[in-house]
Protein backbone atom coordinates (compact mmCIF):
# COMPACT_ATOMS: atom_id res chain seq x y z
CA UNK A 1 0.00 0.00 0.00
CA UNK A 2 1.40 3.54 -1.33
CA UNK A 3 0.86 6.15 1.36
CA UNK A 4 0.26 9.11 -1.25
CA UNK A 5 0.96 12.50 0.87
CA UNK A 6 -0.15 15.54 -0.61
CA UNK A 7 3.32 17.18 -1.49
CA UNK A 8 2.09 21.13 -1.04
CA UNK A 9 0.73 23.21 2.03
CA UNK A 10 -1.86 25.50 1.20
CA UNK A 11 -0.93 28.85 -0.49
CA UNK A 12 -3.31 31.22 0.89
CA UNK A 13 -2.35 35.04 0.36
CA UNK A 14 -3.61 36.99 3.73
CA UNK A 15 -6.55 39.06 1.11
CA UNK A 16 -7.52 35.90 -0.56
CA UNK A 17 -10.86 36.20 -2.01
CA UNK A 18 -11.06 32.91 -3.91
CA UNK A 19 -9.99 29.29 -2.83
CA UNK A 20 -8.94 26.77 -5.77
CA UNK A 21 -10.32 23.52 -4.20
CA UNK A 22 -9.14 20.22 -5.68
CA UNK A 23 -7.79 16.60 -4.08
CA UNK A 24 -4.04 16.06 -4.48
CA UNK A 25 -1.81 16.11 -7.34
CA UNK A 26 -0.26 12.79 -9.05
CA UNK A 27 1.72 10.29 -7.04
CA UNK A 28 4.94 11.44 -8.77
CA UNK A 29 4.99 14.65 -6.78
CA UNK A 30 5.25 12.96 -3.82
CA UNK A 31 8.01 10.82 -5.06
CA UNK A 32 10.17 13.48 -6.15
CA UNK A 33 9.59 11.85 -9.58
CA UNK A 34 8.31 15.13 -11.62
CA UNK A 35 7.70 14.24 -15.76
CA UNK A 36 9.42 16.72 -18.19
CA UNK A 37 6.98 19.93 -18.74
CA UNK A 38 5.91 19.38 -14.85
CA UNK A 39 5.78 22.87 -12.37
CA UNK A 40 6.82 21.74 -8.60
CA UNK A 41 3.66 23.41 -7.42
CA UNK A 42 0.16 22.84 -6.93
CA UNK A 43 -1.81 21.46 -10.22
CA UNK A 44 2.13 21.61 -12.08
CA UNK A 45 1.15 18.15 -13.32
CA UNK A 46 1.62 18.83 -17.53
CA UNK A 47 -1.30 16.48 -18.04
CA UNK A 48 -3.63 19.10 -16.26
CA UNK A 49 -5.33 21.95 -17.66
CA UNK A 50 -5.68 24.53 -14.77
CA UNK A 51 -2.63 26.99 -15.03
CA UNK A 52 -3.55 26.45 -19.26
CA UNK A 53 -7.34 27.58 -18.32
CA UNK A 54 -5.76 30.40 -15.98
CA UNK A 55 -3.24 31.59 -18.54
CA UNK A 56 -6.08 32.60 -20.80
CA UNK A 57 -8.87 33.60 -18.32
CA UNK A 58 -6.75 36.43 -17.09
CA UNK A 59 -4.53 37.00 -19.97
CA UNK A 60 -0.88 36.39 -18.86
CA UNK A 61 1.68 34.31 -20.15
CA UNK A 62 2.69 31.52 -17.87
CA UNK A 63 6.46 29.02 -17.66
CA UNK A 64 5.57 25.43 -18.26
CA UNK A 65 8.76 24.06 -17.19
CA UNK A 66 9.91 22.59 -14.46
CA UNK A 67 12.27 25.09 -12.62
CA UNK A 68 11.73 27.76 -9.74
CA UNK A 69 10.87 30.68 -11.96
CA UNK A 70 7.89 29.01 -13.13
CA UNK A 71 6.95 28.45 -9.49
CA UNK A 72 7.48 32.20 -8.07
CA UNK A 73 5.39 33.05 -11.29
CA UNK A 74 2.46 31.13 -9.92
CA UNK A 75 2.95 32.03 -6.61
CA UNK A 76 3.17 35.90 -7.76
CA UNK A 77 0.07 35.81 -10.31
CA UNK A 78 -1.76 34.06 -6.84
CA UNK A 79 -1.14 37.09 -4.74
CA UNK A 80 -1.92 39.52 -7.45
CA UNK A 81 -5.07 38.16 -8.42
CA UNK A 82 -6.08 37.29 -4.57
CA UNK A 83 -6.19 33.40 -5.42
CA UNK A 84 -5.59 30.71 -3.38
CA UNK A 85 -4.93 27.37 -3.75
CA UNK A 86 -6.08 24.59 -1.08
CA UNK A 87 -6.75 20.99 -1.68
CA UNK A 88 -9.16 18.53 0.52
CA UNK A 89 -7.10 16.03 0.94
CA UNK A 90 -3.68 15.81 3.16
CA UNK A 91 -3.24 11.96 2.30
CA UNK A 92 -4.40 9.00 1.33
CA UNK A 93 -3.36 5.20 0.72
CA UNK A 94 -3.35 3.82 -3.15
CA UNK A 95 -3.17 0.01 -3.91
CA UNK A 96 -2.44 1.18 -7.52
CA UNK A 97 0.23 4.21 -8.02
CA UNK A 98 -1.73 6.77 -10.10
CA UNK A 99 -3.77 9.42 -9.92
CA UNK A 100 -6.98 8.69 -9.99
CA UNK A 101 -9.58 10.04 -7.15
CA UNK A 102 -11.36 6.88 -7.24
CA UNK A 103 -8.63 5.10 -6.04
CA UNK A 104 -7.74 6.54 -2.97
CA UNK A 105 -8.43 4.89 0.30
CA UNK A 106 -8.23 6.10 4.10
CA UNK A 107 -8.40 9.28 3.07
CA UNK A 108 -7.41 11.99 5.32
CA UNK A 109 -8.85 15.35 4.82
CA UNK A 110 -7.86 18.90 5.88
CA UNK A 111 -9.59 20.89 7.92
CA UNK A 112 -11.22 23.62 5.64
CA UNK A 113 -13.49 25.33 7.95
CA UNK A 114 -10.62 25.99 10.22
CA UNK A 115 -8.71 27.18 7.51
CA UNK A 116 -11.10 29.23 6.22
CA UNK A 117 -11.93 31.25 9.68
CA UNK A 118 -8.69 31.75 9.50
CA UNK A 119 -8.55 33.52 6.18
CA UNK A 120 -11.85 35.84 6.63
CA UNK A 121 -11.60 37.46 2.92
CA UNK A 122 -12.28 34.10 1.46
CA UNK A 123 -15.57 34.44 -0.36
CA UNK A 124 -15.52 31.66 -2.90
CA UNK A 125 -14.51 27.91 -3.46
CA UNK A 126 -14.14 26.67 -6.87
CA UNK A 127 -13.98 23.32 -6.66
CA UNK A 128 -12.34 21.29 -9.44
CA UNK A 129 -14.56 18.87 -9.76
CA UNK A 130 -18.55 17.54 -8.55
CA UNK A 131 -19.90 15.65 -6.28
CA UNK A 132 -18.83 12.54 -7.51
CA UNK A 133 -17.12 9.87 -5.42
CA UNK A 134 -13.99 11.19 -4.09
CA UNK A 135 -13.92 14.66 -5.94
CA UNK A 136 -13.57 17.93 -4.00
CA UNK A 137 -17.06 18.45 -3.47
CA UNK A 138 -17.83 15.04 -2.13
CA UNK A 139 -15.13 15.20 0.53
CA UNK A 140 -16.26 18.57 1.49
CA UNK A 141 -19.71 17.51 1.64
CA UNK A 142 -18.19 14.51 4.09
CA UNK A 143 -15.93 17.34 6.07
CA UNK A 144 -19.02 19.15 6.93
CA UNK A 145 -21.54 16.10 7.53
CA UNK A 146 -20.98 16.44 11.32
CA UNK A 147 -20.86 20.14 12.18
CA UNK A 148 -23.78 22.67 11.52
CA UNK A 149 -22.46 23.94 8.29
CA UNK A 150 -25.32 23.59 5.58
CA UNK A 151 -24.97 23.22 1.95
CA UNK A 152 -27.58 25.32 -0.18
CA UNK A 153 -29.05 25.03 -3.17
CA UNK A 154 -28.16 28.50 -5.34
CA UNK A 155 -27.98 26.34 -9.41
CA UNK A 156 -28.30 22.74 -9.70
CA UNK A 157 -27.25 23.36 -13.29
CA UNK A 158 -23.64 22.74 -14.65
CA UNK A 159 -21.68 23.83 -12.95
CA UNK A 160 -23.63 23.78 -9.14
CA UNK A 161 -23.19 26.42 -6.96
CA UNK A 162 -24.04 26.30 -3.41
CA UNK A 163 -23.50 28.76 -0.39
CA UNK A 164 -23.18 28.17 3.36
CA UNK A 165 -22.51 30.48 6.25
CA UNK A 166 -19.83 30.01 8.11
CA UNK A 167 -19.71 31.99 11.84
CA UNK A 168 -22.60 34.75 10.23
CA UNK A 169 -20.26 34.46 6.70
CA UNK A 170 -21.80 33.81 3.81
CA UNK A 171 -19.37 31.38 0.90
CA UNK A 172 -20.49 30.41 -2.05
CA UNK A 173 -19.07 27.51 -3.72
CA UNK A 174 -18.94 26.73 -7.42
CA UNK A 175 -18.21 23.08 -8.41
CA UNK A 176 -16.38 23.56 -12.30
CA UNK A 177 -15.83 21.12 -14.65
CA UNK A 178 -12.94 19.16 -13.77
CA UNK A 179 -9.20 20.71 -15.54
CA UNK A 180 -8.37 17.33 -16.33
CA UNK A 181 -8.34 15.30 -19.59
CA UNK A 182 -10.99 12.41 -17.73
CA UNK A 183 -13.77 14.63 -17.83
CA UNK A 184 -13.48 15.39 -21.70
CA UNK A 185 -15.64 12.69 -22.09
CA UNK A 186 -18.53 14.25 -19.97
CA UNK A 187 -18.16 18.30 -21.54
CA UNK A 188 -18.82 16.10 -24.64
CA UNK A 189 -22.03 15.70 -23.76
CA UNK A 190 -22.76 18.56 -22.60
CA UNK A 191 -25.41 20.84 -24.59
CA UNK A 192 -23.89 24.12 -24.67
CA UNK A 193 -20.57 22.02 -25.77
CA UNK A 194 -22.49 20.62 -28.56
CA UNK A 195 -24.12 23.93 -29.33
CA UNK A 196 -20.79 26.13 -29.38
CA UNK A 197 -19.56 23.35 -31.53
CA UNK A 198 -21.88 23.18 -34.00
CA UNK A 199 -21.18 27.21 -34.49
CA UNK A 200 -17.30 26.73 -34.47
CA UNK A 201 -15.88 23.62 -35.29
CA UNK A 202 -13.07 24.18 -33.73
CA UNK A 203 -14.02 25.13 -30.45
CA UNK A 204 -12.64 22.69 -27.90
CA UNK A 205 -13.07 21.50 -24.42
CA UNK A 206 -10.35 23.52 -23.14
CA UNK A 207 -12.47 26.60 -24.77
CA UNK A 208 -15.07 25.17 -22.99
CA UNK A 209 -13.57 25.70 -19.72
CA UNK A 210 -12.07 28.88 -20.35
CA UNK A 211 -15.63 30.12 -21.40
CA UNK A 212 -16.67 28.68 -17.74
CA UNK A 213 -14.13 29.38 -15.46
CA UNK A 214 -13.92 32.95 -16.55
CA UNK A 215 -17.47 33.46 -15.78
CA UNK A 216 -16.42 32.74 -11.95
CA UNK A 217 -12.70 33.79 -11.86
CA UNK A 218 -13.55 37.34 -13.43
CA UNK A 219 -17.42 37.87 -13.04
CA UNK A 220 -19.20 35.78 -10.40
CA UNK A 221 -22.32 35.27 -10.85
CA UNK A 222 -22.95 37.05 -13.84
CA UNK A 223 -24.80 35.45 -16.94
CA UNK A 224 -22.84 32.39 -15.69
CA UNK A 225 -25.12 30.17 -18.72
CA UNK A 226 -24.78 32.68 -21.14
CA UNK A 227 -23.00 32.18 -24.57
CA UNK A 228 -19.36 33.84 -24.68
CA UNK A 229 -19.53 37.43 -26.60
CA UNK A 230 -16.80 39.01 -28.79
CA UNK A 231 -15.88 35.87 -29.88
CA UNK A 232 -15.21 32.44 -28.00
CA UNK A 233 -11.50 32.13 -27.18
CA UNK A 234 -10.51 34.28 -24.02
CA UNK A 235 -6.79 35.88 -25.16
Amino acid sequence: MFRHQHPYPPFIPENATKLIVGTLPPPRFSQGKRKEGDVDFCYGSRDGQLWKILERVYGVNLIFDDCEEAVQQRKSFLIENKLGICDMVEACEREKIDASDLGMKNVELRNMTKILKKHPSVKYLFFTGGNSKNGPEYFFRRHIKNTAVNLKVVSNDIPRIHQFVLDGRLINTVSLTAPSGSANRAVGGMEFYKTMKKKHPDFTTLDFRVWQYKKFFLEPWKNYNSEPTGGYRFY
